[in-house]
């Protein structure tokens, strides 16, 4: 008696109805795939349209794939209850924000941040606080500044990649287009610039109020001296009190 071999349409059914069971038992979001890895969970989202992180993330996830999607903010605690989370890829999507406290909770067991090929240009010194992870920055239209400067100076940047972090604009235009590393290595330091253009704009501001009260002086002096002319002048046209005095006579002498 022949083997019986099952047909390619049987095979795709029990395939999905697999995909299907381990999407229960998992908890898998719905536009996700997830399977295991040493007892852990991978989950796969990337290349799914999606526009924002999915919420509903197994609680141990040890790797979460989000690649070539359409997200464009990466919120506050937007991975809590991912104590477990290892491998993040959040590379080549539409981020523009990060909030400060977008990796509150996986600090300690991080270990690979993918954050390129975004549209970062600036993030706050918190959102990174802890991180031990090496952390992917390039191809992002980065601002070169003082913020950024101090940012950069408390990660791990993957060695890999760490060229490709470039300036797109600065705060100097000789600089755009240079990596990031290249100019702090050569002795520039953002934070100087910084200081110096808000001792330049306090001394303009502190300037425009000095010329303001001048101003002020000024019109306040004329137009008390015109006021006073005119007081003068309205003194002088009065008569006189020896011209009051002698019409007085007069008219006692005709009386």
């Amino acid at each position: 008696m022949g083997k019986v071999t099952p047909s390619p349409s049987l095979l795709g059914v029990f395939y999905l109805l697999v995909a299907f069971m381990t999407t229960l038992i998992l908890g898998c979001p719905k536009s996700c795939h997830c399977s295991e890895k040493n007892g852990l969970t991978v989950v796969q989202c990337a290349s799914r349209d999606l526009e924002s992180i999915p919420s509903d993330l197994p609680e141990d996830t040890v790797a979460l794939l989000l690649a070539s999607n359409r997200i464009t903010k990466i919120p506050s605690q937007a991975f809590k209850g991912l104590p477990r989370l290892q491998e993040l890829d959040l590379s080549r999507n539409a981020i523009e924000v990060v909030d400060a406290g977008a990796f509150r909770g996986i600090s300690e067991g991080l270990r690979m941040l993918d954050l390129s090929h975004n549209h970062i240009r600036a993030v706050p010194k918190e959102a990174f606080a802890r991180l031990t992870a090496k952390i992917r920055l390039s191809n992002n239209p980065w601002h070169c500044e003082c913020a950024l400067q101090e940012v950069l100076r408390e990660l791990q940047l993957d060695p890999e990649t760490i060229n490709e972090v470039s300036c797109h604009t600065a705060v100097r235009e000789e600089y755009a287009g240079r990596p990031v590393i290249q100019v702090l290595d050569s002795g520039i330091n953002f934070c100087n610039f910084h200081h110096k253009t808000t001792d330049v704009a306090m001394f303009i501001t502190m300037f425009g109020w000095f010329t303001m009260v001048i101003a002020y002086v000024i019109y306040y002096v004329r137009h008390n001296q015109e006021d006073a002319r005119r007081h003068l002048e309205y003194l002088k046209s009065l008569p006189s009190t020896s011209q009051i005095t002698k019409d007085f006579d007069t008219v006692s002498t005709v009386l």
